[in-house]
């Protein structure tokens, strides 16, 4: 590749593809297709398509393309643990607190204001859900219980998109909680939540990509590969960091935020 387009690549191809992604979503509600099915066809042509694109024609390490049987593995914890746990959890879970909620007669309508605009109640769904997951992600890292299940999201020796669904179902299942907390007491509206899932999954897919990206600044509001890169490294000086899913400024608040500049590539070379 052209050393000029890839360096244009670099810096661009992550907010073209969040921004695509959000596009397909808009233009398939403009249709009158359900929010839901909207964003699942914008993660998949977008988060599936197109980041799968990119981690051939850039990657961040030619090394870490997947073989078949890296590709088969993490197909199956992705289609249990991220696809099916998430569905059973809904229908349990969630219904569960929406019980104890309704029987304690609390009134959810108070702590989210509709009125506000989407990308608001969207950035107060972030910031909430990503505090809970902050400290439950730090918790696994140095409890010794957490850390038994949560290893196995860190057995993997390379980073592509697919084995970002490498969870134990028990870690994942208390990630999915965190998640869903903010969505039950702002009491978000679907069209909130449908766009929010847009976000979530391009976001999540990225995190994990093997696609040489450079984010600059960003790299001090959102945790995008090339922090989390560093929170899977061998080393647990490195590795015990950047725990935030959608931003980092909660590393940045209570001291767990990682990015050298003096060095330039990761303790581990697979």
């Amino acid at each position: 590749m052209n050393l000029i387009l890839r360096n244009i690549l670099m810096w661009t191809v992550y907010p073209d593809i969040m921004s695509i992604g959000l596009m397909i979503y808009y233009i398939l509600k403009s249709y009158g297709i359900n929010a839901f099915l909207s964003s699942y066809v914008a993660t998949i042509i977008t988060g599936v398509g197109l980041i799968t694109f990119f981690e051939l024609v850039l990657p961040y390490r030619k090394k870490w393309l997947p073989s078949k049987s890296d590709v088969g593995t993490d197909f199956i914890f992705m289609m249990l643990v991220q696809v099916l746990l998430p569905y059973l959890f809904s229908i349990f879970s969630v219904s569960l607190l929406f019980y104890f909620i309704n029987n304690n007669n609390w009134n959810l309508s108070s702590f989210c204001q509709h009125s506000y605009p989407m990308w608001i109640q969207i950035l107060i769904m972030i910031l909430s859900g990503d505090l809970l997951r902050y400290w439950l992600h730090r918790a696994a890292h140095t409890w010794t219980p957490l850390w038994r299940f949560h290893a196995v999201h860190h057995s993997v020796h390379k980073l592509y998109w697919l084995n970002l669904g490498r969870f134990h179902p028990l870690d994942r299942s208390l990630q999915l909680l965190c998640d869903s907390l903010p969505f039950i007491f702002l009491n978000v509206s679907k069209e909130v939540l449908a766009l929010y899932s847009v976000i979530y999954s391009i976001k999540g897919f990225f995190q994990h990509c093997n696609i040489d990206v450079k984010l600059g600044w960003f790299n001090y509001i959102i945790s995008r590969p090339e922090l989390h890169r560093w929170h899977h490294s061998i080393n647990i000086h490195e590795s015990n960091n950047n725990y935030g899913n959608h931003t980092i400024i909660w590393d940045i608040i209570f001291g767990s935020y990682f990015l050298p500049k003096e060095k330039m590539y990761l303790s581990w070379v697979f």
